[in-house]
């Protein structure tokens, strides 16, 4: 199983949207400057961003570490029928 790219996208946008608003803080706390901090923030978040998409599309091809469908490895139950 792999995820789509519209999915992949969705979860490179949430991501960056935590890590600029980390970033911008971290940068504000160094610099002193919002503006700074910002600028340091967005270039972080473009950067990121495409190394982001890259890394996820580079391991969807790598067939190592994943099962086949249906096949339960360390006979661990799927969540949905384990018992609350």
């Amino acid at each position: 199983m792999s995820d789509t790219p519209l999915r992949t996208l969705a979860k490179t946008l949430t991501w960056q949207g935590l890590g600029l608003l980390s970033m911008t803080l971290i940068g504000l706390a160094i610099t002193g400057s919002v503006a700074a901090g910002g600028t340091i923030a967005l270039i972080g978040a473009g950067v990121g961003t495409v190394c982001y998409v890259l890394h996820e599309r580079l391991w969807a091809r790598v067939r190592w570490g994943r099962s086949e469908a249906g096949s339960q490895p360390c006979n661990i139950a799927p969540i949905s029928s384990r018992s609350a």
